[in-house]
C-alpha cells in the first residue's frame, strides 16, 4: 500500500484511523472526568466549610446539591447550544465556567456566594455531560462506538477516585480540612482551585480536537467532515458514502418539521425521548450515589471506625474504575441490552441483601449498628450491587444516550435525558438522610431495589438494540427496536 494517495495527502491505515478516534475519545471524555472530579471533590470540604460559615445541616445540604441544578441547567442548554455553536465550541464554554468556578469557590466568603459558584461549576459539568457522548458517538466507527462510549463512564469513575485521593493528601497535609495548607488559606480551599487543573485540560483538549462530522454536513461544511470522516474510519469505510447517508438523514428531518424537534405524541415528547429519560432516571433510582455520597454511615455501621472508612472508600472507588473495564470490553461484543439485563438484576438481588441485612439493624439515623454476620453481609452485597453498576448501567446508559437518538435531535434529546439524570440525582441526595433518620436503611435499600427491578422490564421491553448500527439509521424505528 503507497503512502499517499493521488492528490498527495498521506493514506490513513485502518489501525492509524482506530488510533485517531481513540485519541479524540479520550479527549472528550476529559468531560467525564470533570463530572466525577467535581461530584466528589466536596465530601473532603463539607466538614469544614460548614464549621468556617456556622452553617446548620440544611443550608449545607443545600451548599453541596445545588450544583447538582446547575448540572441539569447545563445539561439542558448544551444540548441546544451544541446544535447551535457546535460540539467543541461547546466543550470550551463548559471549561471556562469549570475554570473560574473552581477559583472563585476557592475565595469564597460566604456560604452564600460559594452556592452561586457550585451552581456556575453544576452547570459546566452539565454541559460536558451531554457534549462527551453525543461527540464520541459521531466521530466513532460503528464498531468501536460502544467501548469508545464507555470512557465517558470510566473518565467519570477516575475522576471519583482523583478527587477522593486529592482531598485526602490535601487534608493529611494541613493536618485537617479547615486547617490553614498554603498562602494562609485553608485545605478545603485548595481541594476547589485543584480543580482548575482538569478544567485548563479539558479547555485546551476541546480547541485542538476537531469538529464533529454531523454537525459539519449539516452547516454545509462537507469538505471539514470529509476530512474528519477520513480520518477516524480508516480505508475500509467509503467516505462519501457516509456523508451522502447523513445528508439523507438530514434531508428526512427536514421535509417533516416535527423531526427536528423533540415533540412528539408521548405525553408531548418522542417515544425514543421518553427512553432516554427514563434510562436516566433509573439509572439514578437504583441509589449508586447514596453508595457514594453517604458511604462513611454505610462503613460505620458494619463495623469500621470513620478512620478506616476513607480506606474502603476508596477501594469501592478503585472497584467502580475496574469493573468498567469490563463494560468496555462486552459492549460491542455481546450488545447493550444483554448486559444491561444482568446488571439490573445482578442490582436487584444484591440491593434485596442490603434491605434484608438492615432490618437487623440496631440504632437510628448516623448511629446505626449490624450485628455479625448481617455486617459482613451488607460490606458484600454494597460492593457486588458496585461492581454489577459499574459493569453495566454506569457506562452503558451514556453509551445509549449518545447513539440511540436520529441526528437531526441528538444533542437536544440527550441534553434533556441527562437533565433528566441530574434531576434524579439531585431527588435521591436530598432524600437518603431524611428516610434514615425515619425509616432505618431497610426501607431506602428496598425502595431501590425495586427500582431495579422495574429497570429490568423496562429493558426488557422499550430499550433498543443499537449494537453495530450506523448512527445514521437510528431514526428507523423498526431497524433500531429489533437491529
Amino acid at each position: 500500500m503507497s503512502s499517499s494517495d493521488t492528490a498527495g495527502h498521506p493514506t490513513v491505515t485502518a489501525k492509524s484511523a482506530h488510533r485517531k478516534a481513540i485519541g479524540l475519545a479520550f479527549a472528550a471524555a476529559v468531560g467525564g472526568f470533570l463530572f466525577g472530579f467535581d461530584s466528589s471533590v466536596i465530601n473532603g470540604a463539607v466538614a469544614a466549610i460548614e464549621g468556617q460559615f456556622d452553617l446548620d445541616a440544611a443550608v449545607t445540604g443545600l451548599v453541596v446539591a445545588i450544583a447538582l441544578l446547575g448540572c441539569a441547567l447545563g445539561a439542558w442548554s448544551g444540548g441546544k447550544l451544541a446544535d447551535r455553536w457546535g460540539r467543541t465550541r461547546v466543550m470550551v464554554v463548559g471549561a471556562v465556567l469549570f475554570f473560574a468556578s473552581s477559583i472563585l469557590s476557592a475565595i469564597a466568603w460566604s456560604a452564600l456566594d460559594l452556592a452561586l459558584w457550585r451552581f456556575m461549576a453544576g452547570v459546566g459539568i452539565g454541559i460536558a455531560s451531554v457534549i462527551a457522548p453525543a461527540y464520541i458517538a459521531e466521530i466513532a466507527p460503528a464498531k468501536l462506538r460502544g467501548r469508545l462510549g464507555s470512557l465517558q463512564q470510566l473518565a467519570i469513575t477516575v475522576g471519583i477516585f482523583a478527587a477522593l485521593l486529592s482531598d485526602q493528601l490535601l487534608a493529611e497535609t494541613a493536618g485537617g480540612a479547615a486547617n490553614e495548607l498554603w498562602l494562609g488559606w485553608e485545605a478545603w480551599r485548595w481541594m476547589f482551585l485543584v480543580c482548575v487543573v482538569p478544567a485548563a485540560v479539558y479547555g485546551i483538549l476541546a480547541l485542538r480536537i476537531p469538529e464533529s462530522p454531523r454537525y459539519l454536513v449539516a452547516k454545509g461544511r462537507d469538505a471539514e467532515a470529509r476530512d474528519v470522516l477520513e480520518s477516524v474510519l480508516g480505508p475500509d469505510e467509503d467516505v462519501d458514502d457516509r456523508i451522502a447517508q447523513i445528508h439523507r438523514s438530514i434531508a428526512v428531518d427536514e421535509k417533516n418539521a416535527q423531526e427536528g424537534s423533540l415533540k412528539g405524541s408521548a405525553f408531548g415528547l418522542k417515544p425514543i425521548v421518553w427512553v432516554g429519560i427514563l434510562l436516566s432516571v433509573f439509572q439514578q433510582f437504583v441509589g449508586i450515589n447514596v453508595i457514594f455520597y453517604y458511604s462513611t454511615t454505610l462503613w460505620q455501621a458494619v463495623g469500621f471506625d470513620e478512620s478506616q472508612s476513607f480506606l474502603v472508600s476508596t477501594i469501592t472507588s478503585i472497584t467502580n474504575v475496574a469493573v468498567t473495564f469490563i463494560a468496555i470490553a462486552l459492549v460491542d461484543k455481546v450488545g447493550r441490552r444483554p448486559i444491561l439485563l444482568i446488571g439490573s438484576a445482578g442490582m436487584t438481588v444484591s440491593l434485596g441483601i442490603m434491605a434484608l441485612a438492615f432490618t437487623q439493624a440496631s440504632g437510628s439515623g448516623d448511629n446505626i449498628s449490624l450485628p455479625d454476620p448481617w455486617g459482613p453481609i451488607a460490606l458484600v452485597a454494597a460492593n457486588a450491587f458496585v461492581v454489577f453498576f459499574g459493569a453495566s448501567w454506569g457506562p452503558l446508559v451514556w453509551v445509549l444516550l449518545g447513539e440511540m437518538f436520529p441526528n437531526r435531535i441528538r444533542a437536544a434529546a440527550l441534553g434533556v435525558a441527562a437533565m433528566a439524570q441530574w434531576l434524579a440525582n439531585f431527588a435521591i441526595t436530598l432524600s437518603f438522610p431524611p428516610m434514615l433518620d425515619a425509616f432505618g436503611a431497610t426501607i431506602p435499600y428496598l425502595m431501590y431495589a425495586i427500582f431495579a427491578a422495574l429497570s429490568f422490564v423496562f429493558v426488557l421491553s422499550k430499550v433498543p438494540e443499537t449494537k453495530g448500527m450506523e448512527l445514521e439509521d437510528m431514526g428507523n424505528e423498526a431497524a433500531v427496536r429489533h437491529g
